[in-house]
């Protein structure tokens, strides 16, 4: 269910993927779980708590065993009211459905069930996002996705998924800079607090268009043949999004991701209620380099129009 990292080879030459990342205990648990231990599933459910993002993860990865379904039966059967086992058995009957190893429905009345047991949990619309981007309609990963973001509006799964969904919407023989998948990352990366990794969904975006676009033969398989990547959009995109991932601002201790964008913002926003001295201050304590925000248009300069604000403010200081 989770995508391979960029940049790592995807033939069966080369490394192996491991969906639990860099989650040493996650690991262990589902290797547990392959044996019939599904009380250290439940231990490793229990600590993760209200953690929605690692919550997800982890349903996700243990419910991908090929015994998973099965073991999480047994656990409902011990413990008939546990939210978690319905979670686990949720997942695990998606992934069986996504394979083709289930109906869907049967999937979907489990996700539902799951949901209806833990209201403000996340994860088992996360399973019928999953279920929908292989067997249902647009309309059905929309409603997906709003009921994830509805609990927990900046979960990461979701919102790749959704990247992924709307990426594989082709309807001609090449790329349109004007994509929906763009504006959706875009959008998504505005609305995203200022410590998300979802601020580099942009790229998110671009890679899974490649990733279609190969596919349909439009773009060649090797991304290093390809002008995909090298166009002054694309370059845009990626610079941007990183930009606003890794600059920071430092205040009252404190280091704050994206405070660069806000000042600029808030700089602007001064400057333009006649208030020069306090957007010259603002300006001053960004620094020289301006951060384009990675919704901007690759025909606006930010950081001419930075400059020139600049020299607007402190001139009228």
């Amino acid at each position: 269910m989770t995508p391979p990292p960029l940049g790592r080879p995807r033939n069966k030459d080369g490394p192996a993927f491991d969906p639990a990342l860099d989650d040493t205990e996650l690991a262990a648990v589902r290797d547990a779980l392959a044996r019939g231990r599904w009380t250290e599933a439940r231990r490793l459910l229990a600590e993760t708590g209200e953690d929605w993002d690692r919550r997800g993860h982890r349903l996700v990865v243990l419910a991908e065993g090929a015994a998973s379904s099965a073991w999480a039966r047994e656990w409902q059967l011990a413990e008939p009211d546990s939210p978690d086992a319905a979670a686990l058995l949720a997942c695990a009957t998606v992934c069986r459905a996504v394979r083709g190893q289930e109906i869907p429905e049967v999937a979907r009345a489990a996700c539902l069930t799951a949901a209806r047991m833990a209201p403000a949990d996340p994860t088992p619309w996360l399973g019928i996002l999953i279920l929908a981007r292989r067997t249902g309609t647009d309309d059905e990963r929309v409603r997906a996705f709003d009921q994830v973001r509805a609990r927990h509006r900046d979960h990461h799964h979701a919102h790749h998924l959704m990247a992924a969904c709307l990426a594989e919407h082709q309807t001609g023989d090449r790329d349109d800079p004007l994509h929906e998948v763009y504006d959706f990352a875009s959008w998504a990366a505005e609305q995203a607090p200022a410590d998300s990794p979802l601020a580099v969904l942009p790229v998110v975006a671009h890679a899974e268009r490649y990733r279609v676009l190969a596919r349909a033969g439009v773009e060649p398989h090797d991304p290093a043949r390809s002008g995909h990547w090298a166009t002054r959009r694309a370059r845009q995109v990626m610079k941007a999004a990183f930009d606003w991932w890794l600059e920071w601002d430092v205040d009252d201790g404190t280091a704050h991701p994206r405070r660069k964008v806000d000042l600029n913002y808030l700089a602007h926003a001064k400057l333009h209620e006649g208030r020069p001295a306090e957007a010259a201050a603002l300006l001053t304590r960004i620094g020289p380099h301006a951060t384009q925000a990675p919704w901007s248009y690759p025909d606006q300069d930010a950081r001419k129009a930075f400059r020139a604000a600049r020299r607007a403010a402190l001139g009228s200081a």
